[in-house]
């Protein structure tokens, strides 16, 4: 069945194209620094988002007819998603998916009927994998829709809860190696709490990290051999979550000897919530050797939730590609974990948004291409540390000094010079010429 029959294969047509079905930037085999877009861009479409969003809000229903001619909570109409994404990523040469179980088959209350539904969904969206060459980037297991999970999951105080949590865990493992998936996340929506009250943190995290290690322990017994991601967030829905941001995420993962299987997936918008720029996040990743994979999407800056907007800022795109590129790329790719906005609700809508965000990282993608290549910024920031290339900041450098020694410097010294401008102006125009000239 074709759901998009009004719209057609979407091309690349340049910048000065007025076509609103077409690329302006994204060119799939376009090279970039020895790479074709394409593979630096391993563009992937969020199942929960764009098949089973409908703009609901807390204040009202869907907008968004996503029922895709079947009744929604069917297992007709999850069949009826398989065809739809499918055809919806064919058409704007999408390479990859991300899924949650439940949104590719309905959950029941029982969980082998739950699982027989699994199954049968992922067969028939190992058919379409097949016929169209499309992958999966990654797979994980919805631990904070249902109430059972409102202490979270290995964080909850109840072993029950902790052991229905196992096995979902299994069961996505065991989908996301029969879809050959590159990456299982752990996105610990409710892994927090609420107040320290009644939480006993401690005990929390160390079961976290049970569960973390039992996966690690089945997924390479099973054969799985890609990574394992933490996708850090600091609040929303818990009001403090235990993988605040990279940096904290990294010091779990360190502490729990996790840190050889699993890096981190960095959302943009998760980022921003910590209180730190997209940017922030993923340099703290590249450089501890975990940037992994990203959820591309933005927020409001006038909002103060996570509103999984498609990314539209060539700064924001510019400047996450620019880390990218310094890291030597991602061994994961870029999920569109973004919603179309309410008023938003047509099937153009959604051909739009993923057009905007695959744009707005082409752009981004040639820009940050373009500073490295330009090396003013570079050249600047080797040249602000020169002082640690010679003579005491080597010694420094080195470990070839002491308190004593520094002490016995410094007083010889006198007085230091400033340190040196900053230039922060001067480089934000650099930045400005790159984009705009």
């Amino acid at each position: 069945m074709d759901f998009f029959n009004t719209i057609g294969k979407i091309m690349y047509e340049g910048p000065k194209s007025k076509n609103p079905l077409s690329f302006k930037f994204y060119d799939a085999e376009r090279i970039v620094l020895g790479k074709t877009m394409k593979n630096h861009l391993p563009f992937a479409m969020a199942w929960w988002h764009n098949l089973g969003g409908g703009g609901t809000d807390m204040f009202g229903r869907d907008t968004a007819d996503k029922s895709f001619g079947a009744v929604p909570g069917t297992m007709e109409h999850a069949h009826a998603k398989v065809e739809a994404g499918f055809e919806f990523m064919e058409k704007l040469g999408v390479g990859y998916f991300c899924f949650h179980d439940v949104d590719i088959a309905p959950e029941t209350d029982n969980l082998l009927e739950t699982n027989r539904r699994i199954d049968e969904i992922s067969d028939h969206i190992l058919e379409k994998m097949a016929a169209t060459g499309i992958e999966c980037l990654w797979g994980t297991a919805n631990m904070f829709t249902n109430p059972r999970y409102m202490n979270g999951a290995g964080s909850s105080n109840s072993a029950d809860v902790f052991t229905f949590a196992a096995a979902q865990i299994k069961k996505a493992l065991d989908i996301t190696v029969k879809l050959d998936g590159k990456g299982y996340v752990f996105w610990g929506g409710r892994e927090g709490y609420e107040t320290l009250l009644n939480t006993d943190m401690q005990f929390e995290l160390d079961n976290c990290a049970r569960l973390m290690t039992m996966a690690v322990e089945y997924g390479r017994g099973i054969g799985f051999k890609g990574d394992f991601y933490i996708e850090p967030k600091p609040k929303e829905p818990m009001k403090h979550q235990y993988d605040f941001d990279a940096a904290t995420a990294i010091g779990f993962l360190r502490r729990y000897g996790l840190d050889k299987d699993f890096k981190l997936n960095i959302e943009a918008n998760h980022a921003t919530l910590a209180g730190h720029t997209f940017q922030h996040d993923l340099r703290v990743a590249a450089m501890n050797g975990m940037l992994g994979s990203i959820d591309a999407n933005t927020g409001d800056p006038l909002l103060g939730w996570d509103t999984d907007e498609f990314p539209f800022d060539v700064y924001d795109t510019t400047l996450c590609m620019y880390e990218v590129l310094r890291a030597g790329g991602l061994t994961g790719g870029l999920n569109f974990d973004a919603k179309n906005r309410r008023p938003s609700y047509t099937c153009e809508d959604m051909f739009h948004a993923y057009i905007l965000g695959m744009d707005s990282f082409a752009l981004g993608l040639i820009k940050a291409a373009a500073l490295i290549e330009d090396g003013r910024i570079d050249r600047f920031v080797r040249q602000r540390y020169s002082s640690y290339e010679s003579g005491i900041g080597k010694k420094i450098r080195d470990g070839n000094t002491s308190l004593a020694d520094l002490s016995a410097y410094a007083e010889m010294l006198g007085k230091p010079e400033l340190p040196g401008s900053g230039r922060q102006e001067y480089l934000q125009a650099v930045m400005n010429q790159i984009l705009f000239d």
